[in-house]
């Protein structure tokens, strides 16, 4: 299995965060001041960053989603030379764009407008100003999920061939670009995530699977570009799933982030949802119930 590559040993004095939804930038905030990073600065949009962040941070911009030359001129006043990329920007607002001169520069320079190619886009135009934009899950390698049980009961063996057969589905819509999760019921695809996100995924999947005795996976695109798009999962994950009727998630081990991680393993626990991490090849034969 290929992992991702390794962060280099110097710390940046100062990072910009470009701060998207959920847990994601406030845990990364954290991990990089217990690193030794002096200095944080906030790229917020409205409506998708939690205000309670900026408290974290040194420094804010709020903007709105396509102020792309508005947020390099603030990195670069705050004299920002490292930046990254931290939660997701709901899909909807990547096609209601309010875009600035830079932007529409850059969109019309895409032969594809999906959400890679965008922010391999706000990459370059960073690089164009010395902007490193690094990978998202430095500082974080002790959050990555680890191989075998992560929480919740042991799986019954049924239920870990599922998982299986989910993974390389998913490695498979993944490369394609069409989604990193699917769900599986006995051997049989439920549901594939496309444009409408993975929570949506989720609610279809567990209605065609009668909300029971669902299994979740997710995975890393073969070539994942670390920089702007990580696999996460975190509590909401175990909530939404238990509420679909899945009571199995499995994740790509060492390339998936789990965030909130001692408030998962609680919910997990309390709602009956196994988490596993999944490697590459053969299964951990501690983790599995072969009752």
């Amino acid at each position: 299995m290929n992992h991702p590559p390794a962060s280099p040993d110097a710390v940046p004095e100062a990072v910009g965060l470009i701060a998207g939804n959920g847990l994601y930038p406030e845990t990364f905030a954290r991990a990089a001041r217990r690193a030794g990073v002096g200095r944080l600065v906030m790229s917020a949009f409205v409506n998708e960053t939690k205000p309670e962040v900026e408290a974290l941070v040194d420094a804010t911009e709020w903007l709105r989603v396509g102020q792309l030359g508005r947020m390099i001129r603030f990195f670069k006043q705050q004299d920002v030379r490292h930046a990254v990329m931290v939660g997701q920007i709901a899909p909807r607002n990547l096609f209601d764009l309010r875009p600035d001169f830079r932007a529409l520069a850059l969109l019309a320079r895409l032969r594809q407008r999906n959400a890679e190619s965008i922010f391999g886009g706000i990459g370059a135009e960073l690089a164009k100003e010395g902007i490193e934009l690094m990978s998202a899950i430095r500082f974080l390698d002790d959050q990555l999920a680890p191989e075998g049980l992560v929480a919740g009961p042991k799986p019954k063996a049924r239920r870990w061939r599922d998982a299986e057969y989910g993974f390389g589905i998913a490695k498979e819509t993944s490369r394609l670009d069409i989604g990193q999760t699917v769900l599986v019921k006995f051997g049989t695809v439920l549901a594939v995530e496309a444009f409408e996100g993975t929570n949506a995924a989720i609610e279809r999947g567990g209605k065609l699977g009668r909300h029971a005795e669902v299994t979740l996976v997710k995975v890393s695109k073969p070539n994942q570009d670390f920089r702007f798009d990580v696999p996460v999962i975190g509590p909401d994950t175990i909530t939404t799933a238990h509420a679909a009727g899945v009571n199995l998630v499995a994740v790509e081990a060492g390339r998936t982030l789990i965030l909130g991680r001692e408030q998962l393993t609680g919910l997990a626990e309390r709602l009956r949802v196994s988490v596993l991490g999944l490697g590459g090849t053969a299964e951990t034969a501690a983790t599995v119930d072969r009752g």
